[in-house]
């Protein structure tokens, strides 16, 4: 998608370095990597609740596709 080289890689390193300096840095790509780390654990939550809300959805249609008599014998 991107070609991004070594020599690219320097140069967005250097001007970040020349922005916000070297004291500021690391704490720049701490804060950003916990960003992204947050972010990627709520879509898995949001992923697996979705999951978890078919498949209740499932179960609730196939519990109401029964027919009367299953639901009867299903009591006993």
């Amino acid at each position: 998608m991107f070609n991004v080289g070594p020599a690219e890689i320097a140069v967005v390193f250097g001007v970040a370095l020349l922005i916000f300096g070297p004291k500021k840095l690391p704490e720049l790509g701490r804060s950003l990597g916990q960003g992204i780390g947050n972010f990627k654990k709520s879509l898995t939550d949001a992923q697996s609740e979705m999951k978890a809300a078919l498949k209740d959805a499932e179960v609730d249609t196939n519990a109401s596709a029964a027919s009367p008599e299953e639901k009867t014998a299903n009591k006993s």
